[in-house]
């Protein structure tokens, strides 16, 4: 007799699973993030020779490392997960993130190596910069693309049966709400980082950091109106990921920060707060039943084949 399907999901045939477009492209973003951790959170000090533009002060190189490893996580779990349902925010999250940063990118092109001025640096500098450029043309673009075949490809998203719970889900609401508003104002005016921010940011870092921002807030809007457990696990443990990491940047570069005034505290609480709904979501979520799932169909083809045979 075939396994009959977990709570909350509808008969395996009729889950709508990431299609080979999202996965493929799912995939080539794991990379490409990956490399972003190295020459951003790891090579926070040279992105002068390493990265496509040179950034500083380092703390905003690390920062930025953060969400690109975020980023990474977002992925790679998605791609564990075959349910389309499980990983629509995650995709959601990075289409905000890579749309923003396009039009940062075009904004600011004059201060990326690949001009002119910036010949004497190595190779791989200039090399990085028409590589981040044709990037960021391609994954936007891609990712709609994708996007639009996922959300028409056969099948439904199984039945919400993890209601997030209301604790979470407003203190969601209020990061939310910081996250868009700093990132939204961030990005529409970057001259507002002197006063908005705890260390200096050029109207380039401020965009790319309001991108990651705004991303964020998206994400913690969508849990907080209508999320359900069993689709943030992916983005919760991401979202923690990336408040670790920011500590981990303040504590490497405490100097940089200016700790007198309050955004730097602002910032320090918004991160722990971070940290803690990114692992009460995390906790709370429950595990996707891959196998389960597997395990169902296979039965569900054996007992076919066994009619076929009748």
């Amino acid at each position: 007799m075939p396994t009959p399907p977990a709570p909350g999901l509808p008969p395996a045939d009729d889950v709508r699973r990431l299609r080979p477009a999202m996965r493929a492209l799912l995939l080539a973003f794991s990379a490409l993030t990956a490399l972003a951790v190295v020459a951003l959170f790891v090579l926070a000090t040279a992105t002068d020779r390493f990265f496509a533009w040179t950034i500083q002060p380092p703390l905003t190189a690390a920062l930025l490392g953060a969400g690109y490893a975020a980023g990474c996580v977002l992925v790679v779990l998605s791609l564990r997960d075959p349910v389309w349902a499980h990983s629509r925010l995650a995709v959601l999250t990075i289409l905000a993130f890579t749309l923003l940063t396009l039009a940062a990118t075009v904004l600011h092109l004059d201060r990326f190596h690949l001009q002119a001025e910036f010949a004497a640096l190595t190779w791989l500098a200039r090399a990085a910069a028409w590589f981040w450029l044709g990037v960021y043309v391609v994954v936007p673009l891609a990712m709609v693309g994708a996007l639009v075949v996922q959300e028409r490809a056969p099948g439904r998203d199984p039945a919400p049966g993890h209601p997030v719970p209301v604790p979470l889900r407003a203190a969601l609401g209020v990061e939310s709400a910081l996250l868009l508003a700093v990132g939204a104002t961030l990005w529409v005016a970057p001259s507002t980082a002197a006063s908005l921010w705890p260390w200096p940011l050029t109207p380039l870092t401020a965009r790319v950091v309001a991108a990651w921002l705004v991303a964020f807030g998206v994400a913690t809007a969508l849990a907080a109106v209508g999320g359900d457990l069993a689709r943030l696990r992916t983005s919760a443990i991401a979202y923690a990921v990336f408040g670790l990491l920011v500590l981990v940047s303040l504590a490497r570069f405490p100097d940089t920060v200016d700790w007198s005034g309050a955004p730097a505290w602002v910032l320090l609480g918004t991160v722990l707060a971070i940290v803690a709904t990114g692992a009460a979501g995390w906790r709370l979520a429950p595990v996707p039943d891959v196998d389960h799932r597997a395990d169902h169909r296979a039965d569900h083809r054996t007992a076919h084949r066994t009619g076929d045979r009748r």
